[in-house]
């Protein structure tokens, strides 16, 4: 495992359900505060009576709460002006630009670091690949106009909102317009790791700083998707609380409670924060990733997948279990989830002497998807500022694996007390694993001591510089498989003939569509049903997937990576359409018939599959 070097936190920021600073996520935090509420009235664009669950079985098309953590207020708190971009342009884009735009200057002004060059500035930020609010208008507006026969002079007299084209693309176009908008020039990227993504991008940015093609890096996550698809989507998966109750670690827990927002840190290599005056809030001595690859399902977190990543930030930072004093866990109210994160961080961090501390943000404001790891590194940087480990709500009955770990759930705030640590320096652990088994952990110290340790690392390769250093090269890499399915060239052979006779692979209509796609049932180990409600980007790509892997002799599990570029498919935003088509059918006059029709044109009713 190569060093780590340390990189300092010199600016952050978040937009957090009842929050809008660091400083307000903290007070509430340290006070116990329960941010979790109903939705907002007209949020979904559906009545209660068409969407709430009526019985215990009844939840196709529906959902089982309308509570949730929720951003409010922001259009009065939001001043589009000082972008790089038309003030006009900002307002008719979609919250989860907005949301970015904002959060990200703020932790751009709170880092003060004018003096480095636009160019060598970057981001990288979680972004979650459902359909936005705006996405899913979008998609209703054209709805609309099919079924009822208008044109969009008849929409627009019907009162029929038709978004800016702009938020059909909510998954890579915020990176791009977020580096427009603050006026760098370093690169900027979005992606999806589901509840990890954060803490995937904050690696990822802190891998830039360490290759030197970077200076400063933006990183953090947003999580600003249609909420009605987040709610009906968790209850197709069974994992939503039916009682709208965020409670990790509770042995009562009914499942997670979705939450929305943004967060945003300003990272910096430590040593020139140090050398240019910086305020430093903490310092990153390790990021661990992994995956847990092949396991028993989607939805089955892996013990031993967590617990690589652990491993790896802990061997990155060159530390033991026992010099980590706080652990802020991912616990999203789910009891097997729960139970296997106690049992992965208990196989590394069982050395312990006494119990280690933990808890989670979740129990104040519900789970934030993408947004959640950065929003629990803030939650930590505040506590290692006020030396106070804050609560963690309704653990009133705490799982009953927690009574025989090393762990011991924080059930009121209490002091940090340094003279506990042997080496007297605040640390913690943070944990986020995301959907499929994206999993991360991070190690965070406060500055004073790293900032000291660095001052006599400097020194000492002051006093050694007398040698001359040879810069090194990156090993050159080999492409050793490749699969392509384009339009008619179902295979590498097909289009490489396509190239060399100059035909076209178009289809008998002159479109470049496929015509098939064909899968080893046997390869996949996805029940075949399930494969037949996926989308055609899902499939098309496991075609091609199941292509390379032929071509390949072995893949070490542990070290092996995927790396998928996509966007949302616009066929997801359909089901929000379907959603609303009963309460917008009944105020058009149309009967239950005629509305379960359309629905069922639109497209399927939303399952786990």
């Amino acid at each position: 495992m190569s060093h780590f070097e340390p990189i300092a936190i010199v600016g952050r920021a978040c937009l957090l359900p009842g929050v809008t600073t660091p400083e307000e996520l903290w007070s509430h935090v340290v006070a116990g505060d329960d941010l979790v509420s109903q939705v907002p009235a007209d949020r979904w664009g559906i009545s209660a009576e068409d969407v709430l669950c009526a019985g215990p079985q009844d939840s196709t098309d529906r959902t089982w709460s309308d509570r949730g953590g929720y951003v409010r207020g922001f259009d009065e708190l939001f001043d589009a002006e000082g972008f790089g971009l038309p003030a006009d342009e900002i307002l008719a884009l979609d919250s989860v630009f907005k949301w970015t735009f904002h959060t990200a200057r703020e932790a751009l002004r709170d880092a003060a670091c004018a003096d480095v060059p636009a160019n060598r500035i970057g981001a990288v930020f979680g972004n979650l690949s459902f359909p936005s609010a705006s996405m899913a208008t979008f998609t209703q507006a054209t709805t609309i106009a099919s079924l009822k026969g208008y044109g969009p002079e008849a929409l627009a007299e019907a009162g029929v909102e038709i978004p800016d084209a702009g938020n059909r693309f909510t998954s890579g176009l915020p990176a791009l317009l977020l580096e427009r908008a603050l006026g760098f020039g370093g690169g900027a990227m979005a992606l999806d790791a589901a509840c990890a993504s954060s803490l995937y991008a904050i690696k990822l940015a802190c891998d830039r700083l360490h290759d030197g093609t970077a200076d400063l890096m933006l990183a953090g996550a947003v999580n600003s998707a249609d909420d009605l698809c987040i709610h009906l989507g968790f209850s197709a998966l069974n994992a939503l609380s039916r009682t709208g109750q965020s409670r990790p670690f509770n042995a009562n827990a009914d499942g997670l409670v979705p939450a929305e927002g943004c967060g945003f840190v300003v990272l910096k290599r430590l040593s020139d924060a140090q050398a240019d005056g910086d305020t430093i809030h903490g310092v990153l001595r390790g990021v661990g990733l992994s995956n847990d690859g092949r396991g028993r399902g989607m939805l089955v977190p892996s013990s031993t997948g967590q617990a690589r990543a652990m491993s790896s930030a802990l061997e990155m930072a060159g530390l033991a279990a026992g010099d980590i004093s706080l652990l802020e866990c991912h616990a999203t109210g789910t009891q097997v989830g729960d139970g296997t994160e106690i049992e992965s961080t208990a196989a590394v961090y069982a050395v312990q002497k006494g119990r280690i501390p933990i808890g989670s943000l979740k129990s104040n404001m519900g789970h934030l998807i993408t947004a959640a790891g950065v929003a629990g590194l803030i939650k930590v940087l505040e506590a290692m500022k006020h030396e106070t480990r804050p609560s963690t709500l309704h653990v009133d009955e705490p799982l009953e694996v927690i009574e025989h770990s090393p762990f011991r759930l924080l059930t009121e705030a209490e002091p940090w007390d340094r003279s506990t640590i042997s080496d007297g320096v605040l640390r913690a652990g943070v944990s986020a694993f995301g959907f499929g088994g994206n999993n991360a952990h991070l190690i965070v110290e406060e500055p004073g001591a790293a900032v000291a340790a660095s001052s006599a690392e400097a020194a000492s390769a002051a006093e050694s510089a007398t040698l001359p250093t040879v810069p090194t090269q990156p090993p050159p890499i080999a492409i050793v498989a490749i699969g392509i399915s384009a339009a008619q060239a179902k295979d590498r052979d097909g289009f490489l003939d396509a190239l060399l006779t100059g035909m076209p692979c178009l289809d008998a209509a002159g479109e470049g569509s496929m015509d098939g796609i064909t899968l080893a049932l046997k390869s996949q180990k996805f029940p075949p049903n399930d494969l037949k409600k996926a989308l055609g980007q899902q499939l098309a790509l496991l075609e091609v997937a199941d292509d390379v892997l032929a071509q390949v002799q072995s893949l070490p599990s542990a070290t092996t990576g995927v790396y998928v570029g996509m966007g949302t498919d616009p066929e997801a935003a359909r089901f929000g359409t379907r959603w609303r088509l009963a309460t917008m059918g009944a105020a058009w006059g149309q009967s239950p018939e005629w509305i379960a029709d359309a629905r069922d044109s639109l497209s399927p009713p939303l399952d786990a599959a």
